[in-house]
């Protein structure tokens, strides 16, 4: 009698917390997160951009395509994973320009398009000049919850509001425009550690303008991650935009973990340092397999990235640049895998059309 009225009470529990909609905290409710995401090499204007450099969590034989469209414009379409457009929470994308130049690029707008999510991208020369460059591309979206030390949050900025939201302890993140035009404080209040630690990733969105965005300062506190965002125009201007912005920490930067099994990110805080080195403190270069991610130069404004044991194909790396100027960071080329490693060659930065040394944050994920 007594394990009848045991078990009826633990199912009574768990059907109290359905019908309440409480979420379990366990490694298989962490697997939720994200709901959709995808990513691409997208090298030509046209057709089926690099397979080895795509993947997404649209069905088995689908693939990511691009159609042209004005100079510098080109629409990419990720098959089977749109949002509907009721839902408030519609992800974000984050695009690095791949150019032996100064070039960036940057979103214009992006929705759904049927089944599929279509995002159209604008890349420019430095000038403000609209320019074809092969750029690399990711998209997340993601709802629920993770436990600690797992953190994952986004926040697009529209210009004037909050278009799509995340937050991985289920807050409200909250956007800050500061008197100073081009400049807002994002606060994601419940997620990371106190000290300084995981990866920041932010994107111009603007569908008129060149803009260029970046991280500029990261205060982590108990109550959460204070980030703050500057955007500029072709020269150099603070300037007024739309944006998105990604915080994550022993998470991938498409939200998942396990799978992927294979991922890093690292922060080259001090970009005058020859290196070979690892950052530090030790929570902002995190390696999936434990191995170590290290950074040295490769001329003026030119760095080196390796992320040793986490290179496995299909994968992606994304660039933002980090500080209070005007400096914008891309890569040289694309990244290789060779022997399971990972390696940038190489991250450059620039002010106007000279390369210069930047603090830049960087972010490898693979499929795997």
């Amino acid at each position: 009698m007594t394990l009848l009225r045991t078990a009826l009470s633990r199912l009574l529990t768990v059907i109290v917390m359905v019908a309440a909609g409480l979420a379990w905290t366990t490694a298989g409710a962490q697997a939720a997160v994200p709901d959709r995401w995808g990513f691409a090499l997208v090298d030509i204007s046209s057709g089926l951009p690099d397979l080895t450099h795509q993947a997404g969590s649209w069905p088995a034989g689908q693939n990511v395509t691009v159609t042209p469209g004005s100079t510098g414009q080109v629409y990419v379409r990720f098959p089977a994973i749109g949002v509907s457009p009721e839902r408030q929470n519609n992800g974000v994308p984050h695009v690095t320009a791949i150019a032996d130049g100064p070039q960036y690029c940057q979103v214009q707008k992006y929705g759904v398009s049927g089944s599929d999510l279509l995002v159209a991208v604008q890349c420019y020369h430095y000038s403000g000049r609209p320019i074809f460059t092969p750029f690399s591309i990711t998209f997340a979206s993601s709802t629920g919850t993770l436990t600690p030390p797992g953190a994952f949050g986004y926040v697009y900025w529209t210009g004037a509001a909050i278009g799509s939201t995340y937050n991985s302890a289920g807050n409200l993140n909250v956007v800050s425009p500061s008197i100073t035009p081009g400049v807002w404080t994002v606060d994601l209040p419940g997620i990371g550690p106190s000290t300084t630690a995981g990866n920041i990733q932010v994107t111009a969105v603007d569908s008129q303008r060149p803009a260029h965005c970046k991280a500029s300062a990261w205060s982590p506190t108990w109550s959460g991650q204070k980030i703050q965002v500057r955007c500029f125009d072709a020269a150099d201007a603070p300037l007024s935009t739309g944006w998105t912005l990604t915080y994550h920490h022993e998470r991938a930067i498409t939200g998942g973990a396990v799978p992927p099994r294979y991922f890093a990110y690292t922060f080259d805080n001090v970009p005058g340092n020859p290196g070979p080195y690892s950052p530090v403190p030790p929570g902002v270069s995190y390696n999936s397999v434990g191995s170590y991610n290290e950074i040295q130069t490769a001329g003026t404004g030119l760095r080196l990235v390796t992320f040793h044991k986490v290179g496995v194909l299909p994968d992606d790396v994304q660039v933002t640049a980090f500080g209070s100027g005007p400096a914008f960071c891309n890569l040289l080329a694309p990244w290789t895998t060779y022997g399971n490693e990972a390696i940038v060659r190489d991250v450059a930065c620039y002010k106007g059309g000279t390369r210069q040394e930047s603090a830049s944050m960087v972010t490898y994920v693979s499929a795997r």
